[in-house]
C-alpha cells in the first residue's frame, strides 16, 4: 500500500478497517472508564476553547489573522483527545461505521454517544468553572471575559437552521481530522493530521457542540444574561448537526466506499478483506 499511495501511512481502506475496529473497542468500554474519559475529553476541548478566546480578545489582530490563529490554538483540544486518550462525542460519531458493519448494536452505539456527550458536558462545564475561579475573564484588562460573552451571545443570536448546518460542517472536518490521525504511524503524523481540519472549522465559524458547552457556562458565570431556553435550543441544533456531519457524511460515506463491498461478499465477516485488528482503543 505504501508504494501505491506514495507515503508511509495507512491506506484509506486500512483506515476504514481501523475505524470500525476501534469503534467496537470504544463502544464496549466499561461505563466508569467511558464516563471518566468523556470528562477528560470535555475538559480538553475546553482548553482549546480557552486558548481560542485569548486570541479572540486581541483587538489588534485582523479578522482573518484572528480566526486562523484562533483555529490553530484550538487544535490543542483534539490533539489532547487523540494523543493523551479521551472519549469525545463528536469524534465518536465515527462509531456509525462499526454499527453499519453490524459489529455494534444500536443500543451499544447510543449508549456510547449518550454517555460521552453527558460526560463531555461535565468536563467542559467543569473547565469553565475552573477558568472562572482562576480569573481568566479578567485577563487583557477584562477583554478575555468580554470575548467569551460576545462569542456566546453571537451563538445564541444565530438562527437554529444556520446553527445546524454549521454543526454539520464542523463535524465533517473534526471527523476527517480523527480519520486522518488514525492513518498516521507517528505522533507527528497524528498532530499534523489534526491541525489543518480543526483550524479550518474554527476559522470558518462552524459550530462544535462540546466547545459550546464550555462557552455557555463560562459566559453565564461571567454574568452574561443568556436565555437558557435559547441556549438549550442552540445546543440541540448543533448536536444534531454534528451527528449528521460525522456519522453520515464521514462514517457512512466511507463505509459504503470501503466496507460495504466486503460486507456484501461476506455478510458475517464485514472486515474480512481488511487488515488485522490493531487493538488501538483510539
Amino acid at each position: 500500500m505504501a508504494e501505491i499511495f506514495g507515503l508511509d501511512a495507512y491506506s484509506p481502506q486500512q483506515i476504514a478497517v481501523r475505524v470500525a475496529e476501534v469503534g467496537v473497542v470504544k463502544a464496549r468500554l466499561p461505563l466508569l472508564s467511558l464516563a471518566l474519559l468523556g470528562v477528560l475529553a470535555g475538559a480538553f476541548i475546553g482548553l482549546g476553547a480557552l486558548m481560542f478566546t485569548l486570541v479572540a480578545s486581541d483587538a489588534s489582530l485582523g479578522f482573518a489573522a484572528s480566526r486562523l490563529l484562533g483555529g490553530l490554538v484550538f487544535s490543542l483540544g483534539l490533539i489532547l483527545v487523540s494523543v493523551a486518550g479521551a472519549e469525545l462525542f463528536t469524534g465518536n460519531n465515527l462509531l456509525a461505521m462499526a454499527w453499519a458493519s453490524r459489529r455494534l448494536s444500536s443500543a451499544e452505539l447510543l449508549r456510547n454517544w449518550a454517555v460521552a456527550l453527558a460526560a463531555n458536558a461535565v468536563g467542559a462545564a467543569g473547565l469553565a468553572l475552573l477558568a472562572w475561579a482562576a480569573g481568566q475573564g479578567g485577563l487583557n484588562q477584562g477583554a478575555v471575559g468580554q470575548a467569551v460573552i460576545r462569542i456566546a451571545s453571537a451563538k445564541l443570536a444565530m438562527p437554529l437552521a444556520e446553527a445546524f448546518w454549521r454543526g454539520v460542517l464542523c463535524n465533517l472536518l473534526v471527523c476527517m481530522a480523527v480519520w486522518m490521525a488514525l492513518g498516521g504511524r507517528s505522533l507527528t503524523d497524528k498532530v499534523l493530521a489534526i491541525v489543518f481540519p480543526v483550524t479550518a472549522f474554527v476559522a470558518a465559524g462552524f459550530e462544535h457542540s462540546i466547545a459550546n458547552l464550555y462557552f455557555f457556562p463560562l459566559a453565564l458565570l461571567l454574568g452574561a444574561p443568556l436565555d437558557v431556553l435559547a441556549l438549550l435550543a442552540c445546543l440541540a441544533a448543533v448536536i444534531a448537526g454534528n451527528l449528521v456531519g460525522g456519522s453520515v457524511l464521514v462514517a457512512l460515506v466511507y463505509w459504503v466506499i470501503y466496507l460495504r463491498p466486503a460486507a456484501a461478499r461476506a455478510p458475517h465477516s464485514p472486515l474480512a478483506d481488511g487488515v488485522p485488528p490493531t487493538g488501538d482503543s483510539r
